[in-house]
């Protein structure tokens, strides 16, 4: 059940950014879920990459209830969102991307629950997975992760998540250097400035649609998996929990990577991966069994079991 909230943070309680290019025809949606939140103090800024496919002009019908837009070219994904972060004046700070949607009552259950907590950085939620059409066909759900978790590449769900700008001010913005990952590398250097809570509800959907970055692009993520724990190593809050629990980093690094292999249309690859996976921490990896399966089956020319095996 979704919380309400308060009232009690400061004037400008929260800064939702969506980062936008030739999204057009699911920019009115993730605009639209922003502007229904029943939210006081809310600011909502939208940086466009220099789009030509009619967003600017969706962009342009909501100017005069958006705190700030712009649409010129920028570097990718991460500069358009540091864009809205520099000047995002919340106590809480989110963004939303142009092809997702919050559910009604998402942004002020997202800060109830830090307005109860102070020490919170950062909370998150389960995620609706939709397709083109808005139609949910997955939900995902997560559970209270540590940072540990993180470090063993437990993913949670973008769209769900909102942390505080002090938090952020001393992380520091998106590194523009990660593409795919970028998200979950912010989260590392969060969660090392606050608490993490988990809320058992749905606040957001991810579409999923044939342009998406987790569709079309999906191989090129397990690269990022393998960056992001070199550089962890290299961090003195984060290098401990590798040594101490190397296994368990390791099994989730490997098992993500084969992930994202498998969604790239890679299942040789991918099972490869499962198997490296396997020999670090089975019982995590065989809870994936199902898409181990579909890796296989699919080196078989089985690959339309997948329906009955999930995702």
């Amino acid at each position: 059940m979704l919380r309400p909230w308060s009232g009690s943070l400061l004037m400008t309680a929260v800064s939702i950014i969506t980062p936008s290019y030739n999204q057009a025809a699911f920019l009115k949606d993730a605009i639209e879920s922003v502007l229904a939140q029943d939210v006081p103090g809310l600011e909502y800024i939208v940086i466009d990459g220099g789009s030509t496919d009619g967003s600017v002009e969706i962009i342009r019908d909501y100017a005069g209830r958006l705190a700030y837009w712009a649409s010129e070219p920028d570097s990718g994904q991460a500069d358009a969102i540091n864009k809205g972060l520099a000047r995002a004046r919340g106590d809480v700070v989110a963004w939303l991307n142009s092809d997702d949607v919050y559910r009604p009552g998402a942004v002020g259950s997202a800060l109830a629950a830090l307005d109860a907590d102070p020490a919170l950085a950062v909370v998150y939620a389960d995620l609706d997975s939709m397709d083109a059409e808005g139609r949910v066909f997955h939900t995902i759900r997560y559970a209270p992760y540590t940072l540990l978790d993180l470090l063993a590449f437990r993913i949670i769900g973008q769209p769900t998540v909102f942390f505080r700008r002090a938090a952020l001010e001393r992380a520091g913005r998106l590194d523009p250097g990660y593409h795919f990952l970028l998200d979950h590398h912010l989260w590392l250097r969060l969660a090392q400035h606050g608490g993490m809570r988990y809320l058992p509800q749905t606040l957001a959907a991810a579409r999923h649609h044939p342009a998406a970055k987790n569709t079309a692009q999906a191989a090129r993520f397990g690269e990022e998996v393998y960056r992001i724990l070199d550089w962890a190593k290299a961090q003195p809050a984060l290098k401990p929990l590798i040594e101490e629990h190397p296994r368990k980093v390791w099994g989730g690094a490997h098992r993500l990577n084969a992930r994202y292999l498998l969604d790239g249309g890679a299942p040789g690859p991918a099972l490869k991966a499962y198997g490296r996976a396997l020999a670090n921490d089975p019982f995590y990896a065989l809870k994936h069994w199902r898409r181990m399966s579909y890796a296989a089956a699919s080196l078989l020319g089985l690959g339309g079991l997948r329906r009955t095996m999930g995702r």
